[in-house]
């Protein structure tokens, strides 16, 4: 079943032409993005996905076999990458194209203002890359920002026809199988397309309906298809409640003491975001005879995706790379437009500013990542000194994965309590259970029930990292089947004894 275009954005579907200068801001992105192919493995997020991507090449499931709380898309690109180095080859490759793809996107809402094109999507490149917000780390938003754009793309440059209406709402499940906020930017285009309607069309609700459902069954068929998968495995359960269920407990999350209040009282911040997105839409549909679409298109492309970005309300800057596309649009427009929106922007980039100052989101130095890259290059610091920059324990995390790697057998188990994701990553060796990380074992499981899977497991090293959260339950585990074989800068790295050395009670072990 075909549909007529809806009254959004009713562009030409030009012929694009690959400018001279795009080609000079996707290779600045390259270069800048160089240092990030030289990084340790020491972000802790980087850690656990790579050491998710090792189990699934190993045949383990992801989620009953080995556990983290986001969707699968990101899990199965860390499989294919295999190492550091190609996972962020691959995240280079998937940012020039998403700059691409947004360029397009803004060629489309702006026919022929190339200057705009221009400021544009340079504010984009420069955001989406540089250490500022963490464009040089692997996190799930730099993945879903792409899949987005190319769903807008299709719903303002294609007939609203069947099949592009359901392309592109696969387009936006896909950014919602990297990480689930990536869903409120579906909601963008539905409001749209009904602040456009015209009043004396009301015949159009039929076809914005119809098209919504085309669009919603487009985002539900690849995750129902994912559902489907786990089940058949037997992982059903434990995908539901990874993956989608335990995301609900990042609502407020931030502020653990409010757990205790009553549902109003808690959720205060919450129904307050709630209610500036509903006026935000208020207020655009009230003013659209004055309004460009292009304005409103964006402003609403901004409302929901601030929503998605503070809904756990934790400062983790690559959080805002969901917003930096329609910031980066209304930056544009104060810079280059001549007419009454280049001030009214300032409103919806006022709030885009005050999200986070107020919610006090971290940020860090661009200037110092890039300088210390040129001091390793030019061999003015050592490649320990280099390793040092990204925190004094990371040197130790490589010296314990080495001491492992040459110890034990690639199919070995290894645990590490403590910051423990960067040595299964290093070591690619795998935990007895399903969690890679303590704060994982904290959050979702308890020392005890871990202690009894050491037990039963007998992984073949433990490593104690020094200034790691008491761990009583496995000391007898340790003294009994374990012996200390070697201790790196305070870190204990425990070999398991040959069956007829257990039990032995006669060494003086010690467990910090």
């Amino acid at each position: 079943m075909k549909t007529k275009r809806l009254p959004l954005l009713d562009f030409v579907n030009h012929k694009f032409h690959t400018p001279t200068w795009l080609f000079f801001v996707l290779s600045i992105v390259f270069i800048l993005r160089i240092p990030s192919f030289f990084e340790p493995y020491s972000y802790g997020d980087e850690m656990i996905y790579l050491t998710l991507g090792e189990a699934i090449r190993r045949g383990i499931p992801l989620y009953s076999g080995i556990h983290d709380n986001k969707p699968p898309l990101l899990y199965i690109i860390a499989a294919i990458s295999g190492s550091l180095f190609w996972f962020k080859a691959m995240l280079a490759i998937w940012n020039i194209l998403t700059i691409f793809l947004f360029w397009k996107l803004v060629q489309a809402l702006f026919p022929k203002r190339i200057r705009l094109h221009k400021v544009v999507t340079s504010i984009f490149a420069i955001l989406t890359t540089i250490p500022l917000l963490e464009g040089n780390i692997v996190n799930a938003e730099l993945f879903m920002i792409g899949t987005t754009i190319a769903a807008f793309l299709v719903l303002l440059t294609r007939k609203l026809n069947f099949k592009n209406l359901f392309f592109a709402g696969m387009l936006f499940s896909f950014s919602a199988l990297f990480k689930i906020p990536a869903a409120f930017d579906l909601p963008v285009i539905i409001f749209a397309w009904l602040i456009f309607m015209k009043k004396t069309a009301r015949k159009d609700i039929l076809k914005i309906g119809v098209s919504s459902l085309f669009l919603i069954a487009g985002f539900l068929t690849p995750i129902l298809i994912t559902f489907v998968w786990y089940y058949l495995r037997g992982a059903f359960n434990q995908y539901l409640v990874a993956a989608f269920l335990q995301n609900v407990g990042y609502l407020s999350s931030w502020r653990p003491s409010d757990v205790e209040k009553s549902f109003l009282v808690r959720n205060a911040p919450l129904l307050q975001r709630i209610l500036v997105v509903l006026l935000g839409m208020v207020i655009l549909y009230w003013k659209r005879g004055k309004l460009s679409q292009q304005f409103i298109f964006t402003t609403l492309w901004l409302l929901f995706s601030l929503f998605a970005v503070t809904l756990s309300e934790r400062p983790y800057p690559h959080y805002l790379l969901q917003s930096v596309g329609p910031i980066s649009i209304l930056l544009g427009l104060l810079f280059s437009n001549k007419n009454y929106e280049q001030v009214l922007v300032i409103i919806p980039l006022t709030l885009a500013f005050f999200v986070p100052v107020y919610y006090k989101f971290w940020y860090y130095p661009t200037t110092t990542y890039y300088a210390r890259f040129v001091k390793l290059s030019i061999g003015k610091i050592t490649k320990e000194e280099y390793l040092s920059t990204f925190g004094n324990q990371v040197p130790r995390n490589y010296k314990i994965a080495n001491y492992i790697i040459s110890s034990s057998r690639p199919d070995d188990k290894i645990f590490v309590w403590g910051d423990s994701s960067p040595i299964y990553a290093l070591a690619r060796r795998l935990p007895p259970g399903k969690y890679v990380a303590d704060y994982h074992i904290k959050d979702f499981s308890s020392p005890a029930e871990t202690a009894a899977i050491l037990t039963l497991e007998m992984p073949s090293f433990i490593v104690i990292l020094p200034a790691s959260q008491e761990f009583p339950e496995i000391k007898n585990l340790l003294f009994k089947n374990y012996g200390k074989v070697e201790e790196v800068e305070g870190a204990q790295i425990w070999k398991l004894l040959k069956p007829t050395l257990r039990g032995l009670n006669n060494f003086n072990f010690s467990v910090k």
